[in-house]
Formats: C-alpha cells, sequence, structure tokens
C-alpha cells in the first residue's frame, strides 16, 4: 500500500490557523493528520508538503520506519520545528490509514483502552468582553455549566507580553500588571468555587524572579491551581527545576518539547510535575505515546496541549485511551461556528468528556469543501504581537 500524495490545507482557526494534512495511497484508504503550529503556519505547511514529496512511494504501513526516516535524513533542520510538525501530520494520517485498512480503531492499534472517556480541561473559554475580572467570571461560570471540570487561562495574557516598545523591557511586571492578574484569577475562582482546578498559563513570558514571586502570591489566593505553566522556556530545564524548587505550585511543561529527547532533558532535571506535549508538534501519535511511556517510568503524568484544529483533538484522545499516565486533554472551549461542518460527524463532547468513537482509524473523515471556503492567513497580521 504506497503513499500516492499528499495534500495541505492552511484554514482559519479561532485561534490561529490550522495546518491539515491528507495522505492518499494507491489501496484507495486515506488518512487525515494535523501539524498545527503557530506563529509562521505557512512554514508548517511548506514542511508538510516537502515532506510529503519525500513519502510519495513509501509503504503507508511502515509507520515507525517512515517517521525515522524523514527524522534521520532532515535531522540537519534541527530537533524541532516545522519539520517535527510535518512529521507529526504524516505519522497521524497513517495510523489513520492503518485503522481504516485493519478495520479497527488507532486506540486499538496502540493495544487497547484505558478508557474511553477522555477528560478534557477548557481553554479558549474567556474570549469574549473586556477581559475584566467581571467578564471573566461570567465566562467561567458559563464554562462549567457546560460540564467542564477544569479551566485553563492566561491572567498575563492582556496585561503584558514580556517587551517593551523599545525593545528594553526585562519580562517584569508593573505593580499594577501583578494586581490584575491576581484579581483575574480571584474573579475566576470566586466564580467556580475553591474545588475547580485552574491552570494558570505563562507561556514563559516571565523573567525567573518575577515568576516565582507571582507563584507565591498566586498560592496566597483560595483556589485548586491544577499547574503553572512554562515558567521559564523549555531549553532551560535546570531553570525551571530550580523555580519549581521555590514555589508550592505544581508546574506543567511541554508545548514546546519537540520529540522525546527533549522531553527527557526536562524529565531528568525534575522539572515538571505534569508533562502537556502537543500530539501536532511532537511527532504524532507515534512520539507522544513514546513520550508518555517514558514519562511513566518518572511518575509523571501527561496532560495533552491541544489549542489546535479537531485533528489533534481526536488523535490525542486516542493516544490519551492507551496510556495508564494519563491526566487531562487540553480542549477549545470556543472555536470556529463551523468547526463540526467540516468533520463527517460532530466531535462527541459530553460534559466535559471526548468519548472515542469505534469506528475504524480515526473514526472521523474531513470535508475539504468546507475547509477550501475557510483558508488560513498567510501573511503576518498587523499586529505583529503574540497573541496567546
Amino acid at each position: 500500500m504506497k503513499i500516492s500524495a499528499v495534500k495541505t490545507y492552511l484554514v482559519e482557526g479561532i485561534k490561529y490557523n490550522w495546518t491539515l494534512v491528507k495522505v492518499e495511497t494507491d489501496a484507495g484508504f486515506h488518512g487525515w493528520g494535523e501539524a498545527t503550529n503557530w506563529p509562521g503556519s505557512p512554514l508548517i505547511e511548506a514542511a508538510c508538503q516537502h515532506v510529503g514529496q519525500f513519502v510519495t512511494g513509501m509503504d503507508a504501513r511502515r509507520i515507525d520506519y517512515i517517521w525515522t526516516k524523514i527524522y534521520r535524513d532532515m535531522h540537519w533542520l534541527g530537533q524541532a520545528g516545522p519539520l517535527l510538525s510535518a512529521i507529526s501530520a504524516i505519522d497521524i494520517a497513517l495510523w489513520d490509514i492503518k485503522g481504516k485498512a485493519l478495520n479497527a480503531p488507532v486506540y486499538e492499534l496502540l493495544g487497547g483502552m484505558y478508557r474511553r472517556r477522555i477528560q478534557l480541561y477548557a481553554n479558549y473559554w474567556f474570549i469574549d468582553g473586556d477581559h475584566s475580572p467581571e467578564s471573566y467570571a461570567q465566562q467561567a461560570k458559563e464554562t462549567v455549566a457546560a460540564g467542564f471540570t477544569a479551566l485553563k487561562f492566561d491572567p498575563f495574557a492582556h496585561v503584558h507580553y514580556g517587551y517593551g516598545d523599545d525593545l528594553s523591557d526585562t519580562n517584569a511586571l508593573s505593580a499594577g500588571q501583578k494586581r490584575l492578574a491576581l484579581e483575574l484569577v480571584e474573579a475566576v475562582a470566586e466564580a467556580v468555587g475553591p474545588d475547580l482546578p485552574i491552570a494558570i498559563e505563562t507561556h514563559a513570558f516571565l523573567n525567573g524572579p518575577t515568576a516565582v514571586e507571582m507563584a507565591h502570591r498566586l498560592s496566597e489566593l483560595n483556589f485548586n491551581c491544577m499547574w503553572y505553566e512554562e515558567p521559564a522556556l523549555p531549553e532551560y530545564p535546570d531553570a525551571i527545576a530550580d523555580i519549581r524548587s521555590r514555589i508550592s505550585l505544581p508546574v506543567c511543561v511541554g508545548e514546546r518539547l519537540h520529540s522525546r529527547a527533549m522531553a527527557k532533558r526536562v524529565l531528568d532535571a525534575r522539572a515538571a510535575d505534569i508533562l502537556m506535549p502537543d500530539i501536532t508538534r511532537c511527532g504524532g501519535i507515534s512520539e507522544m505515546r513514546k513520550i508518555a511511556n517514558m514519562a511513566e517510568a518518572y511518575n509523571v503524568p501527561i496532560a495533552p496541549h491541544n489549542p489546535n484544529g479537531p485533528i489533534s483533538t481526536i488523535a490525542s484522545a486516542h493516544t490519551m485511551a492507551t496510556i495508564p499516565n494519563f491526566y487531562r486533554q487540553e480542549f477549545m472551549f470556543k472555536d470556529v461556528a463551523w468547526r463540526d461542518d467540516c468533520l463527517s460527524r460532530e466531535l462527541p463532547i459530553e460534559q466535559g468528556f471526548f468519548v472515542l468513537p469505534d469506528r475504524p482509524g480515526l473514526g472521523f473523515d474531513i470535508d475539504e469543501a468546507i475547509l477550501t471556503k475557510h483558508p488560513g492567513l498567510r501573511t503576518p497580521p498587523k499586529d505583529r504581537s503574540f497573541y496567546v
């Protein structure tokens, strides 16, 4: 069963472009993958197209061989970035193809289920309103009423991006910016109650002393902190471990870890209480599962990062069904209105859980006509700040 063609779609998403990939075979089976990343999604799409040409003609059944062949032959491009996103998309699509060819869900091919219901936590629930504490509180209540039992947001995102106009900023915060961030967290916590877990995102925009200070001040609030995310960039695992040793909040790292090699350095440094690889960046289903298996040896749970398109959500759920150390999976609570329209059936979200289907492969197909109606942005936006 040879790969006959690889097609790419850069599609408008609610947060940023989706990069979806369709792999076709000469046996009539096709599979869908996703390589979504941002900023620079046109680079991701170009990488998918180039890697797609590279794998055309290969046997689609040799998933691990193809993964390793791409990685080793193109390793001079680095261990991360567009190459790993392209590998991720191809890998996900090949698992979809194999499941369809064998008439089995992907989770069965991975060893079978620990669970059919994948518990989600909500992100991007806060995008309406004026980003005031009152607006955040109201939207948090609405999200919990929809059945979600954990939330995530970045209280610094609408306060400060770590860059001064003269580029002299040191990723510190003013007294007013610190106060507003704490007010946002306090308002959300009061709205949902002290027991509901809330993850605090920082996007590694704070310097070390500020990250430690804000963790201490957050810990004084009456809320259940699910984790404190990326208090430093992942290329500095020793710095993350140092921060972790000086704060009481659990630390989560992983959305920028591309491959098991990068994840191992974080695990070896004991820098994370929870690991959150992204299936569209870390190497797809194959590598996500290897990272999860490795994390199990360190007694570290997995909570997939997933502010992406629907294939990422589906592929992550299949993978998380098959590991013992799963914690929760990220889900975009507010998304494009036509997300489910592009799928062969609605995403099975029930009271904050993704319920796995028993259909072959990933269990969903994509309507390409819908994708072409919603092309993604191919040039940088006028506002060049990193929105998070």
